[in-house]
């Protein structure tokens, strides 16, 4: 158990120190290069806007379609139950 402990905090430590040496990287770089790294993170924060809409609608979409699908089978299978009691209830044609 305290291996596995040890083992996280390693890994945890190591992540956090190359966020941080990163995060210094990137704010010591040439202001002109922050203005076109800005326009990257527009257009990447409008492309994960139309992705998340199209996953949406596409979600939306399954939904339907399997509600649908499911409306359909019950009603079948109600039918089919119906049936088999109306067989069984019916009177035997008199002679």
């Amino acid at each position: 158990m305290n291996a596995k402990k040890f083992i996280w905090t390693g890994v945890l430590a190591f992540s956090l120190g190359v966020l941080v040496n990163a995060q210094d990287a990137s704010t010591t770089a040439d202001p002109n290069q922050n203005a076109q790294s800005d326009q990257g993170a527009k257009s990447d924060m409008k492309d994960a806007r139309h992705d998340t809409a199209r996953a949406a609608k596409k979600t939306g979409h399954k939904i339907k379609k399997g509600t649908k699908r499911a409306t359909h089978k019950a009603a079948k299978e109600t039918e089919q139950g119906s049936q088999k009691v109306e067989d069984k209830t019916a009177t035997p044609p008199q002679q």
